[in-house]
Formats: structure tokens, C-alpha cells, sequence
């Protein structure tokens, strides 16, 4: 495993922040387990309470540990991840409601980048918060060097990745049908609920 995802990994399991890689833009990560863990995600971000978040895992069997897809939603989430979609099903118990702000349900992200990936396996099977390592407000990150200094001087590790593409996440509830946010693979997303 390399050095800055080791680090990121042993970051995690002392419930600090780090910022990771993803197929899409560059994540926050922190033990989305852990009520505090994820207060610090929030405040560091300053992003709203009632604006939730999502978590990521290493793969789809991962997630079902801390949600209860239908089988048509696990249908959707085993066609389309891993990959940019964050995928909207109903919560376990196992999650505070912090990350959730007090809803039942909550986005799953499994991210299609072998970095990501690696250090997700790392903490496995605690699952990491998937949100934007930005300012709120702010434009998303694409490289290491775009990280605001209120971010980089609050998370334990940086696990580097080079650039990456910056579209953001479709995400989807396929229960309802609902695109809540259009962004990668949106039209496959949107020819699979039509099809189903």
C-alpha cells in the first residue's frame, strides 16, 4: 500500500479527516460511522446541517452492511457501481443521523478509481463520507494543489491522485425514479429507470 494512503487509511480509524481521490472530483473522508467524525466534516466544509452526505465503500457487498436496497435498487446499485453514481436507498441503523440530516435514507457511492479504492479496502469495513473536499460554496477539486488551506490544514493525510475529471456524481434514488443531481452517466442512469 502506498505511504499517503496508508496514512490516510490509519487517519480514518483515529476518526480524522483526510482528503482522497475519486473518478469524479477529489473527497473528504472520514468514519461516516462516527457521529463526531462526521460533525468534523461538516464544520470543516462549513456546509449546512441539513444538507446530508454520503459515504463510500470499496464495493456493493460493503454497502449492504448500512443500507436496505429493494432488490430493484440493488439491481441499480450492482449494474452501476462501482462508477460516478451515488445511489440513494434506505439507511441502516449502523449510520448516526448526522450524516443523513435525520433521514431514512442515504447516498452510496463505490468509486470506479483503484486509488480510491485501495484505501476504502484499507478501512474496510468502516464506510468513509463521500462529499466534495471543498469549501461549501466552493468549486470542487480536481488536484491536490486546488485544496483551499482551511481544508488542507484540517485533514490528517492527502492520498494523491493526480487530476481528475471533475464532473460530479449523477445521484439518483432509483426507488422513486428521482435524479436529485445530474453529472456523469446521467443518461444511462436515466435509460436504465425508463427500461426497469
Amino acid at each position: 500500500m502506498r505511504e499517503d494512503v496508508a496514512a490516510a487509511v490509519d487517519a480514518v480509524r483515529r476518526g480524522e479527516l483526510v482528503v482522497y481521490p475519486t473518478e469524479t472530483v477529489y473527497g473528504l473522508g472520514a468514519d461516516a460511522s462516527s457521529a463526531a467524525a462526521v460533525e468534523r466534516v461538516f464544520e470543516l466544509k462549513g456546509r449546512p446541517r441539513e444538507d446530508p452526505l454520503s459515504f463510500a465503500v470499496p464495493d456493493v457487498d460493503a454497502a449492504l452492511d448500512y443500507v436496505r436496497p429493494t432488490p430493484r435498487e440493488e439491481r441499480f446499485m450492482r449494474d452501476f457501481l462501482p462508477g460516478p453514481v451515488t445511489v440513494v436507498v434506505e439507511r441502516a441503523d449502523a449510520l448516526p443521523d448526522v450524516l443523513t440530516a435525520g433521514r431514512d435514507r442515504v447516498g452510496v457511492r463505490v468509486p470506479d478509481h483503484e486509488l480510491a479504492r485501495t484505501f476504502l479496502r484499507g478501512v474496510s469495513p468502516t464506510p468513509v463520507t463521500a462529499t466534495s473536499a471543498n469549501v461549501s460554496g466552493s468549486p470542487s477539486v480536481t488536484r491536490p494543489s486546488d485544496l483551499d488551506a482551511r481544508v488542507r490544514d484540517g485533514v490528517a493525510a492527502v492520498v494523491d491522485g493526480g487530476e481528475t475529471p471533475g464532473t460530479e456524481s449523477t445521484v439518483v434514488d432509483p426507488g422513486t425514479g428521482d435524479v436529485h443531481r445530474r453529472g456523469a452517466m446521467a443518461e444511462d442512469v436515466a435509460a436504465w429507470l425508463r427500461s426497469e
